[in-house]
């Protein structure tokens, strides 16, 4: 793995590409969600995440074909599974959650993620958790009371589910760092299309209820906008540092607001907004001081390429 990251730190910063590819992500994951909102409960959260993943295991079969052929290290194998297990549990609570609370409130709970993905690598990897690091995490949980407002009103079960679902997929974050060593990128994202497929479809068969041709096109929908997504973040973080591209995913819940106003009627909540904006920017200082800390670390590279 060492040799990818030299090659990518020899290519300049393109911060204005770093940042649109960005807000295409987040333009496509927005999308997302509001199909699954407007979908809504007419399908179990199981059924439509099954649904949903087995359209995107069909979009990687040639790079999930190629991974198998290629087989793996030790030890990946079950870093695979454990993280197809959490990824599964997510992927359900997600469109639990997605389907009863408003678009901006589970986009903004969503920021939940990083800071988990922080806290894990503290907690499993040995990684240093200074106390800037500390302050962040703070600043991040205080936003997501902001968000809850627990005591001030009432926290219904797509809270509940979709914190659940931030951490679960945190910690599938985190696996997924470790896999990161042991695996081509490419062979990641397919194991977890394969594995959470597998995942849910016990769930799936449990629940399952007739589905209409035009939510089945909804739903394959929702697996293309979800893998140029995916695709468009990874663009982002090729053309500019995480410190840059970061603070764009705020736009986000700007975004996920407006169209839950404008397109389903969800009142403007600007608590929501605070909230999530404190979240966020805890994120983007904690990206912030890591690239800090490895720009003086990291030895001066040649400019020259061969």
């Amino acid at each position: 793995m060492s040799a990818p990251s030299v090659i990518h730190a020899r290519r300049p910063d393109r911060p204005v590409a770093g940042v649109l590819w960005m807000l295409a992500t987040g333009l496509n994951f927005v999308a997302v969600t509001g199909i699954v909102r407007y979908l809504g409960t007419d399908l179990p959260a199981a059924q439509g995440a099954f649904i949903r993943f087995a359209f995107g295991l069909a979009f990687l079969a040639p790079t999930l074909a190629l991974t198998l052929r290629r087989g793996f290290a030790p030890g990946a194998l079950r870093l695979f599974a454990l993280r197809g297990a959490l990824h599964t549990l997510a992927v359900i609570l997600w469109f639990f959650a997605m389907a009863r609370i408003p678009v901006a409130e589970v986009t903004a709970i969503g920021y939940l993620n990083p800071i988990v993905v922080t806290l894990g690598a503290a907690l499993f990897l040995g990684e240093k958790l200074a106390l800037r690091r500390i302050m962040a995490i703070g600043v991040a949980i205080v936003g997501a009371l902001v968000v809850l407002r627990p005591g001030l009103r009432t926290i219904e079960p797509g809270h509940w589910s979709q914190l659940a679902a931030a951490l679960s997929f945190g910690l599938s974050y985190l696996i997924a760092k470790r896999l990161a060593d042991l695996a081509p990128a490419g062979a990641v994202v397919a194991m977890m299309a394969l594995t959470v497929t597998i995942g849910l479809a016990p769930f799936a068969y449990w629940v399952w209820v007739p589905v209409g041709l035009v939510q089945l096109g909804w739903l394959g929908l929702i697996a293309v906008f979800a893998t140029a997504g995916h695709y468009c973040m990874a663009r982002a973080f090729a053309c500019a540092p995480m410190a840059v591209t970061q603070p764009v995913t705020f736009l986000q819940l700007i975004w996920a607001t407006l169209l839950g106003a404008l397109v389903f009627g969800e009142a403007v909540d600007p608590m929501v907004i605070l909230g999530g904006a404190l979240i966020i920017g805890a994120i983007s200082y904690i990206t912030w001081r890591e690239a800090q800390i490895k720009r003086r670390t990291t030895p001066a590279v040649p400019q020259t390429e061969i």
